[in-house]
């Protein structure tokens, strides 16, 4: 496999009617749509009718939309593939047929390593923005011991879900993205004590990742720790 010589982000992004197809310099800091946030070149390309409550449901009519841009985001020198709403993971096999260059669509692929890195009695909590769709079939992993040990949190009756499901979009406070999700944290933590990890799968969630890391004392994965990782194999 080929890989491109320079280290380039390339980003799938939800249709919001922007249509854009660079990154906004005005995204927060530490969010996967941040210029800052990798210290590399980032480029985006809009799914056509991705829109959030689509692509969180889920709708395989939407794969040809995901390859086209993936392919567009190629030709623009992207060497890396990822994107900006955790369940295009449905589209990853597709995505990595399509493109030769590492595709990773979502936190959520962390899951079977991060389980690996905990004793057998210990949990791993998933905070998504929408529980219900946020299910074990996503998880990549067969064991049902392990998937017991995934316990999945959702905000999906908070201010920033009706926010991010308007149209045209709606941006959150990032002290209302916190406080929801370390509303949803307490309560995981509350009826599964064993949780000593937190994963974050919704790509809006970053901007409140270390104010969660001090608030629970736990360590806290994202999608932009899965980006670093994958930008920092790649050559110059």
């Amino acid at each position: 496999m080929s890989w491109q010589a320079s280290s380039v982000l390339g980003i799938l992004e939800l249709d919001e009617g922007l249509q854009s197809s660079r990154p906004s310099p005005t995204a927060r800091e530490g969010s996967l749509l941040n210029p800052g946030t990798f210290h590399r070149p980032l480029i985006t390309e809009v799914v056509k009718g991705a829109f959030a409550d689509i692509v969180i449901r889920g709708d395989a009519s939407l794969e040809d939309e995901c390859v086209a841009a993936a392919r567009r985001l190629v030709k623009r020198g992207a060497s890396v593939i990822s994107a900006d709403c955790g369940f295009f993971l449905r589209h990853q096999a597709a995505l990595s047929a399509a493109v030769d260059v590492p595709v990773v669509t979502s936190s959520l692929l962390l899951i079977p390593g991060l389980l690996r890195q905990l004793a057998p009695r210990k949990k791993l909590a998933v905070l998504s923005v929408d529980a219900r769709y946020c299910t074990v079939d996503l998880f990549g992993i067969e064991n049902p011991m392990d998937r017991a040990r995934v316990v999945v949190g959702g905000i999906e009756d908070g201010q920033y879900v009706q926010n991010a499901l308007a149209r045209p979009f709606v941006q959150t406070d990032i002290e209302q993205i916190e406080k929801e999700v370390a509303a949803c944290i307490e309560q995981l933590r509350t009826r599964h004590p064993e949780i000593v990890m937190l994963l974050l799968e919704c790509t809006g969630f970053p901007c409140v990742a270390t104010a969660i890391r001090r608030r629970t004392r736990l360590p806290v994965y994202d999608i932009t720790d899965l980006c670093r990782l994958t930008l920092a194999t790649q050559p110059f």
